[in-house]
């Protein structure tokens, strides 16, 4: 199974804009999107009382003005499915993915 996810992995946003610039609706689609993957986590992140509200793997984020989900690819390596329902949501909404990375918080 996979590891948690560390400061060298590679990622994607789906950014909460269409390809023709229309912003996606409803305005709380990340959170809600992140809520139904929060399971997809490494196991030692589902011990008792640890459970995390998001997975690792898949979170919300702001960039500037600008709702995105970042979407961890080892994602695919633990659970395919979910991943391909992540890039199925983002096809089917016409939404823009972007290869990135996050920078960790200071």
């Amino acid at each position: 199974m996979a590891g948690k996810p560390t400061d060298s992995h590679k990622e994607f946003f789906i950014q909460g804009v269409t390809q023709s610039g229309k912003v996606f609706r409803p305005s709380d689609w990340a959170e809600r999107l992140c809520g139904v993957m929060s399971r997809f986590a490494p196991d030692d992140d589902w011990e008792e009382g640890n459970r995390p509200q998001y997975s690792p793997y898949v979170r919300p984020i702001m960039v500037g003005d600008l709702r995105c989900v970042v979407v961890d690819e080892r994602l695919n390596e633990l659970e395919p499915m979910a991943y391909n329902f992540l890039l199925n949501f983002a096809q089917d909404n016409d939404l823009v993915l972007v290869a990135a990375c996050s920078l960790p918080d200071r």
